[in-house]
């Protein structure tokens, strides 16, 4: 049985947050998914509001650091990933944004990634297709077809909690398949280079 590790990042900025609760029930409909095939899940999540002077500060020198620098690698390490964001002005947050700007170029290329938004009214449900998408078609993301997006009326709802959680659990079928599908991620060992003996290094072969 192998292990699997699931990134999930929140751009919410409330505690409680329902960006947060939206991004823990896509991620436990994966988890419970990928259990089904056999799969150990170790799942690392990333709240963004922790980050916030941190992404600023990166943003500006290029260079993250401390608990910032370790949640970047921990996502660029991960075999999947859940992005969620609230809408704001009919898009992704800024602080959403700052993340996926400061990290590493190709740190996403093929990673199957589960997209979700959550907003006050449901007229912003079309943001994950048209800002998030793009987004992620640029990092080379392996966005799944199902995106969720959670208005207030979805939370407890007549009908409406169930039905999210619904359209979660097929969005985490989706992720739970890709992850299954690919390759484990291994971290780049930098010293994982074949070794040139001494003499060869003196000829300049």
């Amino acid at each position: 049985m192998s292990t699997r590790t699931l990134a999930v990042v929140s751009a919410g900025l409330g505690k409680p947050s329902t960006t947060r609760m939206l991004a823990d029930r896509i991620a436990e409909a994966t988890a419970a998914a990928l259990g089904e095939t056999g799969e150990q899940v170790e799942t690392v999540t990333v709240d963004l509001r922790d980050h916030a002077r941190a992404l600023a500060d990166a943003t500006v020198t290029g260079f993250p650091a401390g608990g910032l620098r370790a949640a970047l690698e921990a996502v660029a390490a991960a075999d999947g990933l859940v992005a969620v964001t609230p809408v704001f002005n009919a898009s992704y947050s800024g602080l959403f944004k700052m993340f996926f700007d400061v990290l590493e170029r190709g740190a996403l290329e093929g990673v199957p990634v589960a997209l979700g938004a959550t907003g006050g009214t449901g007229r912003h449900s079309l943001a994950v297709d048209y800002a998030m998408r793009p987004l992620f078609a640029y990092l080379r993301a392996n966005a799944m077809p199902t995106g969720v997006y959670a208005a207030s009326e979805d939370w407890g709802g007549a009908g409406g909690d169930a039905a999210l959680t619904e359209r979660a659990a097929r969005l985490g079928r989706e992720l739970a398949a890709a992850i299954a599908g690919r390759a484990p991620a291994r971290p780049a060992d930098p010293f994982d280079e074949p070794v040139v003996p001494f003499e060869d290094l003196l000829a300049g072969r």
